[in-house]
């Protein structure tokens, strides 16, 4: 390495005042060590300068055992038993790396040349052949064979014997783990050097929060105190004078103590806010320090030579301004498959620990090609992590691996500035961005005229453009259906998360639909929204856009009125892939309130599901004139599994209010029916039952209908039954006839009276063993029906 390279792992240093003032006071005042050679006084005297100058060669002549830079006093370990010092990021274990301390590092005493250190569990053993070593201890190996000042025989025997050894040339007999290499950008020591200043500055701030804290809280027990002893001589006063009884001192306490504790919840949330922002602050300054080491290091190298001439666009050293992104997220990757390795080390690294941010992001990364694969490990480490539930010691030692993440322990850290500051150690230029989400709580209609629906959430920059970052809602998306897929799961009380990968590099055009910063040139849109566009875009959860889904009316807003005749409308449209295997379910319920019902009558009743073409349509006929909400849920399964008759679990993909001002007519229930959608067109998709006779959902007949399907596959015991208002079903068992023939299902119906019936349509699957008896047949279809004499 050159001289210019030696001089600048140093200047990240400078870049802080507060560690430049640090490091120019010790180098000024700080006394050298006795091993260091002090100038006498009867040298001949000299200049300033010649004198700085000498103090400051003498001060850095050591040079560190493992890297072979100068040592400073500042992360100055030794000298060990053998006169060799160590930088305290290079003070760790030769073998794998593991941070060591002065009483827990160990020698190779099979070779006295071996001056390198080990950890207790790589330290190289004497063989069967070898003599056995002084003392078993790890930690009293470390001993240079000194005992109460005399050296023992067994030391000078000892030495005999590390000196025969190391004539016989022992090898080690592990490879060493090298930290630097071509993809890194910047020097493993240098890097976790900073990472120490930053500690340390760190350390100061939550000492200070502390400090901080006791004050206030002394001050506000003195307060109360006084405010209670005040209140308490009044009453007195008034209860000698017979203006109030004895009685009234309970209910005096008792407002007291609520006045008491809003006013320390108040007191609370305005110390957790500026905590919060002084952390986020300190963690920028950190980061830009960070990043200015990758800036140095990027100009340093020459990125064609490392990588073999193969050119490649270079990382920029500057954060770039705000601008959409050149490509959406399903041109870089539309399977998660091709980030198994990087998941899969970044799920093993999580459930281990590691005691610096430069060891965690250098593990991480081990296997990444690409910026990308970087930000998707630390992605994937937060949300597997899952730091929301981990239980920390109160007695939690900043040096150890948990402490590491003592700002979420302290609340005074969010997944969003953690996630920024290990970018910052990845090289990567990220951003924490403020604004509104439609996060829990919010329902379509809302207004953001408060603070509850504030939120923060990340931009990094990846493959040439700013891509989306929610870690937060990554890590907790909470599942209310059954996988069909195998997915990484963790459980939290009664409740069940999982990984959403739609919160990692989100397009612009989806990721409005939840989230508005403050800033518009964040929207990253060719064309950015104001905040009344952002509430009356459609209430849309992430699944909506994993299924494929689009609405029909890009014009559809999140509240939706009903036209004259009462009923609103709305359309989604499906991919090729959703129709093969979305089905959809829906919930209706008042909108200010809970109830579910209506004179009796469910309100799902009211609301017809069908699909046409590749969209599925939703029509509401409001009963009244009471606003309503209609959540739409979804969920992707198999022919083979819906066959089985088991219980399917909808996740909601989206929300509306719907608003009828004026009602003329008055609604009339669909007939009671199963739940779910209106038509043959999921017999179609699921059953591979062709519609030969009726096509659309609703029929129009007079007192007989004859309905016919083909069966693409073999399907056994068809059961039809027939429902209507205000008539009891037994009555109308008679009405339905089924007749199999051959691959063709007829089904004849003789209605009793004209009217409005409902038809659901069962069966079950002829090749399913398990299939057999009525009581496992699973719902087909079902029509709407108007019979006229």
């Amino acid at each position: 390495m050159t001289d210019c390279r030696r001089k600048s792992f140093l200047a990240p240093f400078f870049h802080s005042n507060h560690s430049c003032l640090l490091l120019m006071q010790i180098i000024r005042f700080r006394q050298p060590p006795p091993s260091y050679p002090i100038v006498t006084p009867s040298r001949k005297p000299t200049s300033n300068v010649t004198v700085s100058a000498m103090r400051f060669n003498t001060m850095v002549k050591e040079l560190c055992h493992r890297c072979g830079k100068p040592v400073y006093p500042t992360d100055k370990v030794g000298p060990l038993k053998d006169s060799t010092f160590f930088h305290q990021g290079c003070f760790k274990c030769y073998i794998c790396g593991t941070r060591l301390a002065l009483k827990t590092y160990c020698n190779n005493r099979n070779d006295i040349g071996d001056m390198e250190v080990y950890c207790n569990n790589h330290v190289p053993t004497a063989g069967p052949h070898d003599p056995p070593p002084l003392r078993s201890n790890p930690i009293q190996s470390v001993g240079n064979g000194i005992n109460n000042g005399r050296r023992t025989d067994a030391g000078l025997a000892d030495m005999k014997i590390a000196h025969a050894i190391k004539a016989t040339q022992v090898a080690k007999p592990y490879p060493k783990i090298k930290h630097e290499g071509a993809k890194y950008v910047v020097d493993y020591d240098t890097q976790t050097r900073l990472e120490l200043i930053h500690r340390r500055d760190e350390d100061k701030l939550y000492e200070a929060f502390d400090e901080h804290r006791e004050r206030e809280y002394n001050q506000f027990e003195r307060e109360t105190k006084e405010e209670w002893e005040q209140a308490l001589a009044d009453f007195a006063r008034k209860f000698e004078k017979g203006q109030v009884a004895a009685k009234n001192k309970d209910d005096l306490i008792r407002q007291l103590t609520i006045k008491r504790d809003k006013k320390l919840e108040t007191l609370n949330v305005r110390r957790r806010e500026r905590e919060r922002k002084q952390t986020a602050e300190l963690v920028d300054r950190q980061a830009k320090e960070m990043l200015e080491l990758f800036r140095q290091a990027r100009q340093d190298r020459d990125y064609e030579e490392e990588l073999d001439h193969h050119v490649i666009p270079s990382y920029p050293t500057t954060p770039p301004p705000p601008v959409p992104p050149s490509c959406s997220k399903r041109h870089i990757y539309t399977d998660t498959s091709v980030f198994e390795a990087i998941d899969q080390i970044a799920i093993s690294v999580a459930q281990s620990e590691v005691t610096t941010f430069t060891e965690l992001i250098r593990t991480l990364t081990v296997g990444a090609r690409s910026d990308v694969d970087k930000a998707r490990a630390i992605y994937r480490w937060i949300t597997v992590k899952n730091l929301n539930v981990m239980v920390f010691d109160n007695d939690l030692d900043n040096n150890t691996p948990m402490g590491l993440l003592r700002g979420i322990k302290n609340g005074t850290e969010s997944y969003h500035v953690l996630f920024k500051r290990l970018c910052s150690y990845a090289g990567l230029h990220c951003v924490v961005i403020k604004g509104y989400s439609k996060s829990a709580g919010y329902q379509p209609g809302f207004h953001f005229d408060d603070n509850r629906f504030r939120n923060t959430w990340n931009a990094v920059f990846l493959d040439g453009s700013w891509r989306f970052v929610q870690c937060n809602w990554g890590a907790r998306h909470l599942v209310n259906a059954k996988e069909g897929s195998k997915k990484p799961v963790q459980r939290d009380g009664n409740l069940r998360y999982e990984y959403d990968d739609h919160y990692f590099m989100t397009d612009p055009e989806e990721f409005i639909y939840e989230f508005y910063p403050h800033e518009p040139e964040w929207q990253l849109l060719s064309r950015p929204i104001t905040l009344l566009q952002f509430q009356q875009l459609p209430f849309v959860r992430s699944l909506f856009f994993r299924y494929g889904l689009s609405f029909t009316d890009p014009s559809l807003r999140a509240v939706v009125g009903a036209d004259r005749s009462g009923a609103a409308t709305i359309s989604i449209a499906m991919s090729n892939e959703a129709l093969d295997s979305l089905i959809f379910h829906y919930n209706l319920r008042f909108y200010d309130g809970d109830e579910t019902d209506v004179d009796g009558m469910n309100l799902k009743r009211f609301v017809m599901q069908s699909v046409v073409g590749d969209s599925v349509i939703f029509r509401v006929h409001c009963p009244s004139t009471r606003p309503l909400l209609l959540d739409v849920f979804a969920n992707a399964v198999s022919p083979d599994h819906y066959l089985t008759g088991q219980p399917i679990k909808f996740k909601s993909v989206c929300k509306f209010k719907i608003v009828c001002e004026n009602l003329k007519v008055i609604m009339v229930p669909l007939p009671e029916c199963a739940s779910g959608e209106w038509g043959p067109a999921k017999a179609y998709r699921l059953f591979g039952l062709v519609p030969l006779s009726h096509e659309e959902a609703i029929i129009n007949c007079d007192q007989y209908a004859e309905i016919r399907f083909r069966m693409l596959k073999p399907l056994a015991e068809f059961v039809a039954s027939l429902h209507k208002n205000r008539t009891d079903d037994r009555y109308l068992q008679r009405c339905c006839h089924t007749e199999s023939r051959g691959d063709e299902v007829v089904i004849r119906i003789e209605f009793p009276d004209e009217g409005q019936y409902g038809l659901d349509i069962y069966t079950r699957d002829a090749n399913n063993p398990n299939s057999a008896g009525k009581q496992l047949l699973t719902h087909c279809c079902k029509y709407l029906i108007n019979a006229c004499a």
